[in-house]
């Protein structure tokens, strides 16, 4: 059967392209009876918009978010970004204000050039002699052993200048483009020096060698989140949750299809996504066992699914059905590969769909592409025509 043909048999159809306060817009039913709820507490959030700048969010707004390449090319589509709870340690984030410049061979100009958030905030530095400048941002942290990561982005002006970027003495070494590029270096268990932990920019280059930055970020986490920006003190990104009650999902059987990617953990066993019995409280949820594996599990006693785990590549899309026929049987793909098995609890109608207080806190990263929900078992070749 077609793509498209499948997708008309969905109960449920979400890709993210349409959204308010409060509110993300499903493709299907048309009646708005498949809309999502959105919620989010108070908490700076940005999102990369379709012109591909970096943009404030509202609150309770879901962050539509588009992908950018290393040559400024924007996707054609957005994703659903979903972030955990994270702070920005960086006081000042745009400029270098609060900053120590530990040499003085090089001239810093804060809110100089346009940053990648389209105003004039980005500061330059310009090499005036040979030796590296040092350019170190103390924090008022001092627990060396919580891992933390940071990022930053860079645009080469002129010359032809290496940066070294990290945290304490765990660097990176980058070589900037003339198109603005963030740049990471996570997962970092910082050393101790007996000061406070610091991130540290590195220009080497000659006299006349010059660089853009803009967007210094430090995190506790194992990955870089979407930008945070302060200005004065450290600001803190709330996690948001999206949900729906969908009376459409009638029956015992039923056919989940989410494209999706996420990043490296910062906890194992992390619930990303849920169906929900709305009466008896059972789901089933996607979630994280440990390094990079991901399955579908049952929860609350109820959903008698058997654990079911595979190994999914971050950072890349995966496409996952999971499907059910009422009758005690499933069958759970990955990226095309069908496994089958069976299940108790073939009573349950799985009516609820999202993430968030129906299945608890997830500290972990998901950006979804689709979301599709179908009131029945789709066949072994549907199944292969939506996750190939």
């Amino acid at each position: 059967m077609a793509l498209q043909d499948i997708y008309k048999k969905a109960s449920l159809v979400m890709k993210p392209a349409a959204m308010k306060e409060g509110k993300l817009y499903s493709q299907q039913p048309h009646s708005g009876d498949g809309d999502f709820t959105f919620s989010r507490a108070n908490g700076v959030q940005t999102r990369i918009n379709k012109h591909g700048l970096i943009e404030a969010v509202a609150d309770n707004t879901p962050r539509l978010s588009y992908e950018l390449d290393s040559n400024g090319n924007v996707s054609e589509c957005p994703h659903l970004l979903l972030e955990p709870t994270r702070t920005n340690q960086i006081t000042n984030s745009k400029d270098f204000e609060g900053w120590q410049d530990l040499r003085s061979n090089s001239t810093t100009t804060n809110n100089n050039t346009t940053a990648p958030d389209g105003t004039n905030t980005a500061a330059t530095i310009e090499k005036t002699g040979s030796d590296t400048t040092i350019l170190r941002f103390f924090t008022s942290y001092s627990n060396f052993s919580t891992i933390r990561s940071a990022s930053i982005y860079i645009k080469k002006l002129s010359g032809n200048p290496t940066i070294s970027f990290g945290i304490t003495d765990t660097q990176d070494s980058i070589t900037p483009t003339n198109e603005w590029v963030r740049y990471t270096k996570d997962n970092v268990t910082p050393t101790n020096f007996g000061v406070p932990i610091f991130l540290d920019v590195e220009v080497s280059g000659v006299s006349g060698d010059a660089v853009a930055v803009w967007g210094a970020q430090l995190e506790e986490g194992t990955y870089s989140t979407s930008h945070i920006p302060t200005s004065g003190s450290t600001e803190a990104r709330a996690q948001g949750d999206f949900q729906n009650t969908f009376t459409g999902l009638t029956g015992t059987s039923a056919t989940i299809f989410l494209d999706f990617e996420t990043k490296a953990l910062d906890s194992n066993f992390a619930r990303l996504f849920a169906v929900n019995d709305s009466v008896t409280g059972d789901a089933i949820y996607l979630g994280m066992y440990s390094t990079n594996t991901i399955g579908f599990f049952g929860i609350d006693g109820g959903a008698g699914l058997p654990d079911y785990k595979d190994v999914i590549s971050f950072n890349e899309r995966n496409k996952l059905v999971l499907t059910f026929d009422g009758g005690g049987n499933y069958k759970y793909s990955l990226n095309g590969s069908i496994q089958t098995g069976s299940y108790t609890g073939t009573s349950r109608q799985y009516n609820e769909v999202g993430r968030g207080n129906i299945v608890g806190a997830s500290s972990n990263n998901i950006q979804v592409h689709q979301l599709v929900v179908f009131n029945e078992e789709l066949s072994s070749s549907e199944i292969i025509e939506l996750t190939s």
